[in-house]
């Protein structure tokens, strides 16, 4: 199968401008119309291990950006995100067209993939096992994922924990990983072979950068996982690394605090999640470095 790689920049920009192209992203597939440059350098540097169907290919979701007419289009000009021929998002400053096409993308699955239980949470695999990393903004989750799926994990999703309820599998859905403000030098740092995007100024989350999923990752995004860790982290400066086991009737509650559509699955979540919380062991995780953090995920109790 192709890959966005067989298109040159020049090419791929032609496509975008015109019917645009269909983007295979885990379980879904993305049609993306985007007359944008910023975004075209985005994807040629991001999604170029990322399969490439043919156009008027099956879509599970048809997504366009464009500039606002009138007088937006030119002073302080906009871009909106159109799914569907629908505008259901706030415009945002041009300058954040690629931001607003990966926190798009993010809705899309979010508020449509229901036939799977969705957790707000990364996930990453090892040995066919999966660790699940549910955490608020600002706990470093993203900063973590990064460096572990760059020391021998899997990416699975950097966002959304896809769990399939007939046999309580994790689904990948592997795309850039996103990193906000201080985040973004520290991985430059600490990755510095690493694909990054340029960073995006003022954005609602602050400044943004989008680290591309690693070649592996992507090309294995057909392999589900077994749950087997829970651990919900949190970055806090000056601590030593602290893994805490969490009972099994509180790591349901947390888990499902983080879930997207647990309510309307009813019984058929609650079924999902408990098969979930059997398979897997919960932690609490508090870390400073990363290098520490590295050795503790590396040293996760195996499960029974």
């Amino acid at each position: 199968m192709l890959t966005l790689s067989s298109l040159s920049r020049a090419q791929l920009g032609a496509q975008l401008a015109g019917d645009g192209v269909w983007l295979r992203t885990g379980r879904f597939v993305a049609h993306l119309q985007a007359p944008v440059p910023s975004v075209a350098d985005a994807l040629h540097l991001l999604y170029a291990d990322y399969p490439l169907l043919d156009a008027g290919s099956f879509a599970d979701f048809h997504l366009r950006l464009e500039r606002p007419k009138g007088w937006r289009r030119w002073f302080r000009p906009q871009i909106n995100l159109v799914y569907d021929g629908h505008a259901e998002f706030v415009p945002m400053p041009y300058s954040h067209a690629f931001p607003m096409f990966e926190w798009g993308l993010n809705w899309c699955v979010s508020s449509r993939a229901n036939r799977y239980l969705m957790i707000h949470a990364a996930v990453i695999e090892r040995d066919g096992c999966a660790a699940i990393l549910p955490a608020p903004p600002g706990s470093g989750k993203s900063t973590l994922t990064a460096a572990l799926v760059h020391h021998g994990w899997r990416l699975l999703s950097d966002e959304l924990t896809l769990i399939q309820p007939e046999d309580g599998h994790v689904l990948p859905c592997p795309r850039p990983i996103s990193l906000k403000n201080g985040s973004i030098d520290l991985m430059r740092d600490y990755l510095p072979h690493a694909a990054m995007s340029r960073p995006v100024l003022n954005t609602e989350k602050g400044t943004v950068a989008h680290l591309k999923a690693p070649t592996d990752s992507v090309r294995r995004a057909h392999q589900s996982a077994r749950p087997a860790w829970i651990v919900f982290p949190r970055w806090q400066a000056g601590v030593a690394p602290q893994l805490t086991p969490v009972p099994r009737a509180r790591c349901f509650i947390e888990l499902a605090e983080n879930a997207f559509n647990y309510d309307l699955m009813a019984a058929r979540g609650f079924d999902t999640m408990a098969r979930v919380i059997d398979a897997a062991q919960g932690y609490h995780f508090t870390y400073s470095r990363l290098d520490d953090a590295l050795d503790v995920f590396a040293s996760l109790p195996r499960p029974l």
